[in-house]
């Protein structure tokens, strides 16, 4: 029996080159000195970035906590000037979606995420989106790899994740869920590893070939 073949893709790291996103160094770059204390307390002690990604904190909520004076513009500055989308991603998106289903699978905050869709018009290349800010789930937590199946309505073994952090493949992998590397850091992976675009097509379309 034949069965649709999902490929779970992250965002940050993967179709946005910058592997963590650039906003905590964004920050520290648009306040003053004697502000860092304040700021430092509110990401590491407060979690503040943590709870915006999970939907506790709106994106104006989130900003103007930190301080920004007009959040709407600081968040349009920050993902319009501060990110790279790979230009890579739509082709093999075109090419990938055609024969599979992408299925994008973030931890962001839900404007950000709806935002960076919009602006570089890839809303779609998916057949459906698990953003961490809508599910209040984050990767690696176990629940938003089951949330994400059941939503699917599909196996794990019908799905392929393509993440550039190690501990979110392990957590994928632990459900039977097929992990890629792609490996923005350098970072070392026992499993397999994609270093660009053309290299996940290709490894995709010889999973594809030899089932």
């Amino acid at each position: 029996m034949n069965h649709t073949e999902y490929i779970l893709i992250d965002l940050y790291g993967v179709i946005i080159e910058e592997s963590k996103g650039y906003f905590i160094p964004y920050t520290y770059e648009h306040f003053a000195e004697s502000e860092y204390e304040r700021i430092t307390k509110a990401f590491r002690e407060e979690k503040i970035f943590s709870k915006a990604q999970i939907g506790v904190l709106s994106s104006n909520e989130f900003l103007e906590y930190l301080g920004y004076d007009e959040p709407e513009a600081a968040m349009k500055d920050y993902l319009e000037n501060y990110l790279t989308f790979d230009a890579g991603f739509k082709g093999f998106a075109e090419r990938i979606g055609s024969k599979c289903k992408l299925v994008l699978l973030s931890n962001d905050v839900s404007e950000w995420n709806e935002y960076l869709m919009n602006l570089h018009g890839i809303n779609k290349c998916f057949f459906d989106k698990v953003v961490s800010g809508d599910v209040g789930l984050k990767k690696p937590d176990p629940e938003i790899f089951e949330l994400t199946l059941s939503r699917l309505e599909c196996r794990a073994e019908d799905c392929i994740f393509i993440d550039n952090s190690v501990n979110n493949l392990n957590a994928a992998a632990e459900f039977g869920i097929r992990p890629i590397l792609f490996n923005r850091d350098g970072v070392t992976y026992d499993g397999t590893i994609v270093n660009n675009f053309s290299e996940l097509e290709a490894v995709l379309t010889d999973n594809r070939r030899n089932k």
